[in-house]
């Protein structure tokens, strides 16, 4: 079956829920949470041996809401809608999906800005630095509370992908595919110098008030604008930017002042803007920080005396599932080089992967992209 041919039905009207874990969740930084909760949604329908399951991981600012709307007044689907659902590259028609807000995002799971019940205030910058770790391992836990033994797979664009190759690793035996998409190993020294940037763009703001200022009823608004500007600047191409908005005047003249002569300028303000309403700046101070500490060949024995190439094998020696690996050519942030680390890592251990390098000049932000022979890729992946 052709899913380019199949109907493209959307899962319609979904409810969220959240579903709390009373277990302690060791972190990998050694501290503890005394019980946490996870906001969760699920598509399709989970069949009567729970072999059909799709785990479906986000990446740094996305959530739970993969697909389907909240209200029949609602004008946004979710951030994969084009992805998810009847006929579509992740077809519910076969599959039960469940899509995960990570514990530390700001979408209902547990978050900087929970209230600690040992204090009865917000825990705030003494929140708890979360791995991906640790994200796999709630993962694990979410998938015993569905009484779900094996993903059907595992997929994830981005910090997503980096999921779902710690499913992979930590997991080898509870899915049988793993789709890595627009992802990598680790982070290059570039990655971390921007995410640093982002960083100190939200440390420095005046009302972060070292990450309290929840109780000092304050937002660090500049910070969080500044941040999602350098980010988002590093999600696109050069070619893309030109081509949206060239050296366009946003209202036809300059102005010869510092407020914004150029379109561009006015779009990434209010993509600043529109991030700083709905995110926490704490959350985006350890989500990057997530990011920075994804390296899976720490754990080899002996891994500073190794090659990185060596120790990517050593890493994935133990893995178990099909892959699918997927990266695209204009992708300056996870290059498609990086990708293909894993992909030779993979063959070099005689593992059973994919890989395509796809065309589309969008950017990192590709992986959000209604592009057909992507989704057809991932479509055949997941049915055959």
């Amino acid at each position: 079956m052709s899913f380019a041919n199949a109907q493209n039905g959307s899962v319609g009207i979904v409810t969220p829920q959240k579903i709390h874990f009373e277990q302690q969740l060791t972190l990998e930084c050694e501290r503890v949470l005394n019980g946490f909760d996870l906001m969760v949604e699920t598509y399709g329908t989970l069949n009567s041996d729970k072999s059909n399951a799709v785990l479906i991981c986000h990446a740094l600012s996305g959530s739970h809401h993969a697909a389907g709307y909240h209200s029949a007044d609602d004008k946004k689907a979710g951030w994969w809608d084009t992805f998810i659902g009847g006929g579509k590259a992740i077809d519910t028609n076969h599959f039960f999906v469940v899509c995960l807000n990570n514990i530390g995002s700001c979408y209902g799971s547990t978050v900087p800005t929970t209230i600690n019940p040992e204090t009865g205030k917000p825990f705030g910058a003494d929140f708890p630095l979360i791995t991906i770790k640790d994200w796999v391992k709630t993962q694990a836990m979410l998938a015993d509370h569905l009484g779900i033994d094996v993903w059907h797979a595992v997929v994830g664009g981005s910090m997503g992908g980096m999921q779902a190759l710690r499913w992979a690793i930590d997991f080898p035996n509870r899915l049988k595919k793993s789709v890595i998409i627009a992802s990598t190993p680790k982070l290059s020294a570039q990655n971390i110098a921007f995410n640093e940037v982002a960083r100190q763009s939200i440390l420095s703001d005046p009302d972060f008030c070292q990450g309290n200022y929840l109780e000092l009823g304050k937002t660090p608004k500049r910070g969080l604008i500044l941040a999602r500007m350098v980010g988002h600047i590093t999600y696109l191409t050069d070619e893309a930017m030109r081509v949206k908005f060239g050296r366009d005047l946003k209202t036809g003249k300059l102005k010869f002042n510092y407020d914004v002569d150029f379109q561009v300028e006015s779009y990434l303000r209010y993509q600043g803007e529109q991030f700083s309403t709905r995110f926490d700046a704490n959350t985006y101070l350890l989500m990057t920080k997530a990011l920075d500490y994804f390296d899976p060949t720490q754990e080899v024995p002996n891994h500073e005396a190794l090659s990185d190439e060596i120790a990517l094998q050593l890493a994935l020696k133990d893995t178990q599932c099909e892959f699918l690996i997927v990266s695209f050519t204009t992708d300056w942030r996870f290059s498609p080089e990086r990708s293909q680390e894993i992909v030779n890592a993979l063959i070099a251990n005689a593992k059973p992967v994919s890989y395509i390098n796809i065309d589309a000049p969008y950017g990192h932000d590709s992986f959000l992209f209604d592009i057909p022979n992507y989704k057809q890729a991932v479509y055949n992946f997941l049915t055959n």
